[in-house]
C-alpha cells in the first residue's frame, strides 16, 4: 500500500463532508435507487441526469415497477439521454431482479456484475454504497485524480492502463466507509480536479501532487488517441398525407437506437440533393406504393449529430402525398400525426419533431 494512502483518503473524506453537493441518491443505500441512478449517471453529467432520476423513482419507485412497465414507456422516458442500450439493458435487469431473485439485488460485487449492463464501475459503487464492501469505482473522475497525484502516465484506454489505476484505487480505498470514499473521490473530481484549468493553487492535494509540482497537470491523465471518426449521412423522409397520417418505424437492427422510432431512412455516402435522392434504390423502393406529390427539403443545412465514434449528417425531407393506401396504410408504421409525440425516437428526431409539428 503506498505510504500516502490513510493521508489521502482521509483528506478527501474530509474534503468531501465538508463540500459534497445534497443529491437524492445519496440519502439512501437502497440497491436499486443505487443502481438506477449509477446507470441514468453513466456517460451523462450530474445536471442532466438528475430530472431522468427524479422521473424514474416518481414513476417507478420500487424496482417491480419498473420491471412491469413497457418497454416503450421506458425508452420515452429515457429520450435526450443517449446510448439507448442502456435503458434496455436497466428494464432487463429490473426483470430479472423483480421476478428471479424476489425484488432483492445481489449484495457483492462478484454477483453484481452478472446483472446485465452492470460493469465493474457500477458494481463497485453498488457494493461500497449499500453493502459497505471495499470495493473501489474507477471512472474518467477517479482516472484523472490518480493520474495526476501519482503522476502515472500509462494510457486510461489500456487494459495495462486500467489494471494498474483499479488496483491502485483498491490499495487506496478507505475500508472502513468504502461508499463514503468512492463518492468522495468521484466528486472531487467531477468538481475539482477538472479536466481543464482547475484550481491547483488552492486545491488540498498541492503538496503531494506530482503532475502540480512538476508542471504536467494539462498532460494528465494519458489517454491513446481514439479511431478517426466516421462521418454518416442520413435522410429522413417525413411522410404527410392528406388525411394526416404519416409513417413512423421501429429500429430493430443492432447499433444505434436499437428499438427507438423514426420516419423512413434513406442512408447516402454523401450529402444528396433531390435528384440524386431519387436515383437512390431505396427511394425508389420507399415511394412505390406512395401517390407522392410534393418533395421539399426541411433543413438546407445539415443537423450534424455528434455520436461516440460518427458524426450524422441528416436532413429531413417533408413527402406531401394524398393518402397513405395499400400495403403502406396497413401496416403498423402508418400512424396519424397527432400520434407522433407519444413514440420513443432519438432527440435528434425528437428535435424536428418539437420544431415542425408544434402546431399538430
Amino acid at each position: 500500500m503506498p505510504k500516502i494512502a490513510p493521508h489521502f483518503s482521509n483528506k478527501l473524506i474530509s474534503w468531501y463532508l465538508q463540500n459534497k453537493r445534497e443529491l437524492p441518491w445519496r440519502n439512501t443505500v437502497n440497491p436499486y435507487r443505487i443502481w438506477l441512478s449509477e446507470i441514468i449517471l453513466q456517460q451523462t453529467r450530474v445536471l442532466q441526469g438528475l430530472p431522468y432520476y427524479l422521473k424514474f423513482v416518481e414513476d417507478y419507485p420500487k424496482v417491480e415497477d419498473l420491471a412491469n412497465a413497457p418497454e416503450d414507456e421506458i425508452l420515452k422516458l429515457w429520450q435526450g439521454l443517449g446510448y439507448y442500450s442502456r435503458a434496455r439493458n436497466l428494464h432487463a435487469t429490473a426483470k430479472l431482479i423483480a421476478k428471479e431473485m424476489n425484488g432483492s439485488f445481489p449484495n457483492n460485487y462478484k454477483e453484481l456484475l452478472k446483472l446485465k449492463g452492470v460493469g465493474d464501475y457500477t458494481a463497485s459503487a453498488i457494493a461500497s454504497i449499500c453493502f459497505k464492501k471495499p470495493e473501489a469505482v474507477v471512472d474518467g473522475n477517479v482516472y484523472r485524480v490518480l493520474s495526476r497525484f501519482f503522476g502515472i502516465y500509462t494510457p486510461i484506454n489500456t487494459p495495462v492502463g486500467q489494471k494498474e489505476f483499479k488496483q491502485l484505487a483498491q490499495q487506496l480505498i478507505d475500508e472502513k466507509q468504502p461508499g463514503t470514499f468512492n463518492q468522495a473521490i468521484m466528486e472531487f473530481g467531477a468538481r475539482y480536479c477538472v479536466p481543464q484549468n482547475p484550481d491547483c493553487a488552492n486545491c488540498i492535494f498541492n503538496a503531494n501532487c506530482v503532475a502540480f509540482q512538476q508542471k504536467k497537470v494539462a498532460g494528465l491523465p494519458v489517454k491513446i488517441k481514439a479511431k478517426p471518426i466516421k462521418k454518416r449521412f442520413f435522410n429522413y423522409m417525413v411522410v404527410l398525407s392528406e388525411n394526416e397520417r404519416t409513417i413512423l418505424q421501429q429500429r430493430t437492427s443492432k447499433g444505434i437506437w436499437q428499438k427507438l422510432y423514426q420516419f423512413p431512412l434513406i442512408e447516402t455516402l454523401k450529402d444528396v440533393d433531390l435528384s440524386l435522392l431519387k436515383e437512390h434504390s431505396q427511394f425508389q423502393d420507399f415511394s412505390e406504393e406512395l401517390n407522392i406529390k410534393n418533395i421539399s427539403l426541411f433543413n438546407e443545412k445539415a443537423v450534424v449529430h455528434k455520436l461516440s465514434h460518427q458524426h450524422l449528417y441528416t436532413r429531413f425531407w417533408i413527402v406531401e402525398i394524398s393518402r397513405l393506401s395499400g400495403q403502406a396504410e396497413e401496416t403498423d408504421s402508418a400512424i396519424p400525426i397527432s400520434e407522433v409525440k407519444k413514440y420513443a425516437v432519438p432527440v435528434l428526431i425528437e428535435n424536428f419533431v418539437s420544431e415542425f409539428f408544434e402546431n399538430y
